[in-house]
């Protein structure tokens, strides 16, 4: 029987009804601040897992994950394209060619990035196939003069599909008439909307058309590549690099869009960091609750002691009493946190609906909704860190009570 005192007596002190009513009150808040403060962790961390994940795939969608070039223009794509597809994480290429231009539209004029692309191979390293608004890239064909403008640019410069726009390189031309920039009409055929800055700064042509303007012939700037691991990009466009005959320059899409994610990432560590805090104050709740434990339970303590407990068995009643309180909250603090990281989106649309108000506006944020990715590896971490110290918490009050003194204890009970 003395073998089983620490579970037996530790959860029996955990259910009874104490004479001290506050230290049932000082336990109660204890517990409920460790499942608030595990609940409040895992659905934040779930909705920046969400923005991350809206990042990575919306601007990394349209952003390269690598790139191949050459000092000069390249001529032999063709032959770059079909090798580097062979690298088993290499998932698609597709050449380009790439300027800065002005777009002169029926309102406004207006800087842009204007990218040379190849239709047929550019939904295997672009979502923009995806997320076109209005027309279609079918129209972007060699010799065309077709251009996809982002959303947001079509409206900035007052144009639709089936307007025309007039495109301006920095490139010159030298005639009888003096020096003159190099300009041409182009078609818009189509629009597209990614939720992110290049939709109002990106034009997408046909690479021949471009190509024709800056005068590179057949040649283009490059060829862009998608890849299996985003983060591991630059190793595999070094590896795909070295399969090619001559010297290639190698950039990955974390020289653009790096400071980005690395930003992402440090706020998600902080902001977890400081919203522990609320699970160290329930911590520290319970060490408040088990020292008036102690304090309120020294006579049965002592005759224990007489019984014949052990010093560890009396540490281990306050122990195992502190462990459950800890695993009932963090169990609480589970539950409610992976149902809040799943219907946190419909809960914040179901405010907005109420109250008649947009957290996000879409035309400020890149999206209009609260995301949310729930990783079970953030779970885990969670529930056991806050385990781990939950356990911890309970040693100090427990050394306390298995060093009361029998003969000390009892002198005073009447």
């Amino acid at each position: 029987m003395l073998n089983h005192i620490p579970l037996l007596v530790g959860l029996r002190y955990l259910r009874a009804r104490r004479r001290n009513h506050f230290i049932s009150f000082i336990s109660g808040v204890s517990m409920i601040g460790l499942t608030l403060g595990v609940m409040v962790l895992i659905i934040v961390l779930s909705v920046m897992n969400g923005f991350d994940r809206e990042l990575r795939n919306r601007i990394l969608g349209m952003v390269p994950h690598a790139t191949l070039s050459q000092p000069g223009e390249m001529t032999d794509w063709q032959s770059v394209v079909n090798t580097v597809t062979e690298h088993p994480q290499v998932l698609g290429a597709s050449p380009y060619t790439e300027s800065q231009g002005m777009l002169v539209g029926r309102s406004q004029t207006k800087g842009a990035l204007i990218n040379g692309v190849d239709p047929s191979t550019l939904a295997d390293v672009s979502i923009l196939p995806n997320h076109m608004v209005s027309g279609s890239l079918d129209p972007l064909v060699e010799g065309g003069f077709g251009i996809v403008l982002g959303d947001i640019m079509a409206r900035t410069l007052g144009v639709g599909v089936g307007d025309r726009v007039t495109m301006m390189v920095p490139e010159v031309t030298v005639n009888l008439a003096g020096v003159t920039p190099r300009f041409k009409r182009f078609e818009v055929v189509g629009t597209f909307s990614v939720g992110a800055e290049l939709d109002a700064n990106l034009a997408v042509v046909h690479m021949t058309d471009l190509g024709r303007i800056l005068r590179y012939g057949d040649a283009v700037d490059g060829v862009h590549l998608k890849v299996d691991d985003l983060f591991d990009a630059r190793r595999i466009g070094v590896e795909a690099g070295r399969e090619l005959a001559g010297r290639y320059l190698v950039s990955d899409w974390s020289r653009t869009q790096g400071n980005l994610f690395q930003a992402i990432q440090m706020e998600k560590r902080m902001v977890g960091l400081l919203l522990f805090m609320i699970v160290a104050v329930a911590v520290f709740n319970i060490v408040s609750s088990l020292v008036m434990m102690v304090t309120d339970k020294q006579g049965e303590i002592a005759i224990l002691r007489t019984l014949g407990a052990r010093t560890g068995q009396i540490m281990g009643i306050f122990i195992v009493q502190g462990t459950a309180i800890g695993l009932i909250g963090i169990s609480l603090g589970v539950i409610l946190g992976v149902v809040g990281a799943w219907s946190v989106a419909d809960i914040i649309a179901w405010f907005e609906q109420v109250l008649n108000i947009q957290f996000l506006n879409a035309e400020v944020y890149f999206i209009s909704y609260i995301p949310s990715e729930l990783k079970w590896s953030d779970v885990r971490l969670i529930a056991g860190a806050t385990f781990v110290i939950s356990v911890l918490a309970t040693l100090y009050p427990a050394w306390r009570a298995s060093r009361i003194s029998p003969a000390e204890a009892l002198r005073y009970e009447s």
